[in-house]
C-alpha cells in the first residue's frame, strides 16, 4: 500500500489445476510488469457443498451444465506442495506471490507461509467467522465488495477495526461479481462513494472485458487494480473468458503507468516544463501588416498578428492601436514601442 498504483494480476484458477500452467502464468505476470501475481487457496470440501450448482457464467464458460460446482473446483485446487513450489518460482522470478483464501484452514495456511496481507473475496464479505479469523491473523487487508451493500461493507470493516486493524491498513475495492461484467453495471463512481464513506485507500477489482475500465478507475483515484488474466481465453474453465490474454495484460499495465504520470501533477493550471519552449513558437506577436513610417498611427489596417510570439503579445492589441510609430517598420516586422 503506497502512492504508486498496485497492480494485482489475478491468475486465480486459470492454471486449470496444472502447476506447469501456473508457472507460465507467473512468467506472463513478470513480463507484463505487475506488482503481484495472485492465485486462490482453498480446500474444496470446506468451501462448497457437494450439491451446489454452478453460476450461469460458470456453466457457459465450462460448457458443462451437469458438473457440480464442487467437482469443477476440485479439479482446480492446488495442494500445499504446489503452493510452495509456486512461491519458490515467484521468488526466482522476482515477483510478489499473493493468494486469496476461501476457508478458515486456508487463511491459517497463508499466514503460516508468510503472507502479510489478506484479500477478502467478495463472496466472504458476509462470512463472520471467516472475517474474524482473517482479522486476528492479518493486520493489512484488501476487501473486495462485489454484490455488497454499503451496510455489509461497514459490518466487514468493523470486524477488522475491532481487532485493531487501523484504517490506513485497510483498502476497499469496488467490484462487480459477474463474469464478464456488463459495462452498464460497473457503476465506477461507487468507488468514490466508498472512499467518502470509509476514508480508506480505494481500488477496483475488474471483471469487464478489455482494459478500459481499470484505466478509468486509476484516473478516478484507484490505488489498487486487480484483473484476471489467462494464457488463452479459449481454455476450458470458469474464468478464462473474462480474463486478459498476455498482450492485453501488458497493455493494461503500460496504460496505468501512463495515467499515473498524467494525474501526478500539482493540480494547478499553468504551463508545464515541457511546453514552455513552445510558447514563443505557437503564440503571436503584433507585427506590421504593411510598411509603416515613423510617426504613422497604428491602426487595424496597418497592423496584424503573426508568429512567432517573441514580440509584443497580441493581448496588447488595444494598447498599441492609435499610438504613433517611433521608427520605420517593414511588413512583418514585430512592432516595438
Amino acid at each position: 500500500m503506497n502512492q504508486e498504483v498496485i497492480i494485482i494480476a489475478e491468475a486465480g484458477v486459470n492454471h486449470n489445476g496444472s502447476l506447469e500452467k501456473a508457472f507460465k502464468l507467473v512468467d506472463v505476470a513478470v513480463e507484463a510488469g505487475v506488482d503481484f501475481v495472485k492465485f486462490q487457496t482453498f480446500k474444496t470440501e470446506l468451501v462448497i457443498g457437494k450439491n451446489a450448482k454452478k453460476a450461469d457464467y460458470q456453466i457457459e464458460n465450462t460448457k458443462n451444465a451437469e458438473e457440480s460446482q464442487f467437482d469443477m473446483l476440485k479439479k482446480l485446487e492446488l495442494s500445499h506442495e504446489q503452493h510452495e513450489q509456486l512461491i519458490q518460482y515467484c521468488i526466482k522470478k522476482n515477483i510478489n506471490f499473493f493468494s486469496t483464501a476461501f476457508d478458515l484452514d486456508s487463511l491459517q495456511y497463508l499466514k503460516d507461509i508468510g503472507l502479510e496481507i489478506v484479500k477478502i473475496p467478495s463472496g466472504e464479505i458476509t462470512n463472520l467467522p471467516y472475517l474474524r479469523k482473517a482479522a486476528k491473523l492479518f493486520k493489512k487487508v484488501i476487501i473486495s465488495t462485489g454484490m455488497s451493500t454499503l451496510s455489509e461493507i461497514k459490518d466487514a470493516v468493523a470486524v477488522f477495526e475491532e481487532e485493531g486493524v487501523p484504517k490506513k491498513n485497510i483498502a476497499i475495492l469496488h467490484c462487480n461479481t459477474e463474469y464478464p461484467t456488463p459495462f452498464e453495471d460497473v457503476n465506477l463512481l461507487a468507488m468514490l462513494h466508498i472512499q467518502r464513506e470509509f476514508a480508506t485507500e480505494i481500488g477496483y477489482s475488474d471483471h469487464t472485458l478489455g482494459i478500459d475500465v481499470p484505466i478509468a478507475a486509476v484516473a478516478l483515484g484507484a490505488k489498487i487494480i486487480e484483473k484476471h488474466f489467462t494464457l488463452d481465453k479459449n481454455l476450458e474453465g470458469p474464468d478464462h473468458a473474462a480474463s486478459l490474454e498476455p498482450e492485453e495484460l501488458k497493455n493494461m499495465v503500460s496504460a496505468i503507468r501512463n495515467i499515473e504520470k498524467a494525474i501526478a501533477g500539482n493540480g494547478i493550471k499553468g504551463p508545464s516544463n515541457s511546453e514552455l519552449k513552445n510558447i514563443v513558437i505557437a503564440r503571436k506577436s503584433i507585427v506590421a501588416q504593411v510598411n509603416i513610417k515613423k510617426g504613422d498611427i497604428f491602426t487595424e489596417n496597418n497592423l496584424t498578428v503573426k508568429r512567432p510570439g517573441s514580440g509584443i503579445s497580441a493581448i496588447k492589441w488595444d494598447e498599441i492601436l492609435n499610438t504613433a510609430a517611433k521608427k520605420d517598420f517593414n511588413k512583418d516586422d514585430q512592432i516595438e514601442i
